[in-house]
């Protein structure tokens, strides 16, 4: 095991919660306060950066804090040390701790808050409902000699290239023959300088996605014996990697609302829900979104759900789905903290299977701002 460097733990973050799948105009993800640039032992893993929580990350010596809601959610116009949020970021600063937010996009990560909600509520053959996220494929049409064909296949394989659904190392190939000339100061593979050659080549093609472009691209040229492949590359009207916001599945039998309400409140620990809907009806396919979930009541209805289970419900939004004939359950805003304990795990193994030896703490502050009497 070695000492890892703040930078490695986040790109093993990123590695399944990317920036990218973040759904809200300008979140504020990524690191907010402080230096990645420096080693990193310990990590608090928190759903809020409180004046409490930093308390809690001094006193246990970490130097890094992983948050759900980030702490800077507009742009500043001072840093002022007399403000409370002022005072907090002082003390970040001055006790060395970075703070980095992973918000929608941890929403959306497979393995995220949403995922996590489900798993909670024990919900069967989730998927998400509200697609917010999808990427293009792209297409790398190769020529490479024969004999060479079977090496640039493998290498491009390795990378992930011509993964299709649950089939991998997919490929397509067709032989012809390749001419070229090579000029004064080649070093050409096959032939000789000023002398036209002809060599049977295979034209290799391989599907991936978009974002995956570079590392297919460094794959190829490193495993091509040509000074100068030739290769195309085509961007398809085919999408993948479809991801979006909310879970939707089944229970594993039917229950009342009044039944599934209080499966609500053990399972991810509130004292209380709000319910919208009749206790006694039946309920089976159940939607849910962490945080606040106003805007996906139409998104929920239309995916088939008996109830919907999210936060901050408003009144006139608890009246229309009323009138949709959709249930609700709304526990609260602060459930989302499930993701402390996803995110320790998570991290903790993708960090031994990388030989960094890092511990992911759990914070123990209660960031949850309303009481129940």
């Amino acid at each position: 095991m070695k000492t890892a460097n703040g930078h490695e733990i986040i790109q093993l973050f990123e590695s399944w919660s990317p920036k990218k799948l973040a759904c809200m105009d300008n979140d504020p993800i990524g690191l907010a306060i402080g230096t990645l640039n420096k080693n990193v032992t310990k990590v608090l893993v928190t759903l809020d950066v409180t004046d409490q929580v930093a308390d809690e990350a001094i006193k246990k010596g970490c130097q890094l804090i992983i948050a759900h809601h980030p702490p800077i959610f507009r742009k500043l116009s001072n840093l002022r040390t007399d403000t409370p949020a002022g005072k907090l970021y002082e003390k970040l600063i001055k006790n060395d701790i970075a703070v980095y937010a992973a918000h929608t996009n941890l929403d959306v990560a497979t393995g995220g808050v949403n995922d996590l909600l489900a798993e909670a509520l024990e919900l069967l053959d989730t998927q998400f409902f509200e697609q917010t996220f999808s990427e293009n494929l792209m297409k790398l049409a190769v020529f490479v000699p024969d004999g060479h064909a079977d090496a640039l296949r493998l290498a491009l394989a390795k990378v992930g290239a011509g993964h299709i659904g649950n089939y991998d190392s997919c490929s397509f190939s067709s032989k012809g023959i390749g001419r070229f000339r090579a000029l004064e100061g080649a070093d050409p593979y096959i032939g000789e300088v000023g002398e036209m050659e002809e060599t049977e080549e295979v034209k290799i093609e391989v599907v991936f996605p978009t974002s995956m472009k570079n590392k297919v691209l460094k794959a190829m040229l490193n495993a091509h014996p040509y000074e100068e492949p030739a290769y195309d590359f085509y961007t398809m009207a085919v999408e993948t990697n479809q991801m979006g916001l909310g879970r939707i599945g089944t229970l594993k039998e039917p229950m009342t609302l009044e039944q599934f309400a209080n499966h609500v409140k053990s399972s991810l620990n509130v004292p209380a829900v709000r319910v919208v809907g009749n206790l006694q009806e039946e309920v089976k396919k159940v939607a849910v979104i962490g945080g606040d979930g106003n805007s996906y009541v139409h998104s929920a209805k239309r995916a088939g759900a008996d109830v919907f289970v999210t936060g901050d419900i408003k009144f006139h939004v608890a009246q229309d789905a009323e009138n949709l004939g959709l249930n609700i359950i709304d526990p609260g805003h602060h459930v989302e903290k499930v993701m402390i304990k996803g995110v320790s795990e998570k991290m903790t193994q993708l960090c031994i299977e990388n030989k960094l030896d890092v511990e992911f703490i759990k914070s123990e502050i209660n960031t949850e701002p309303f009481q129940f009497i």
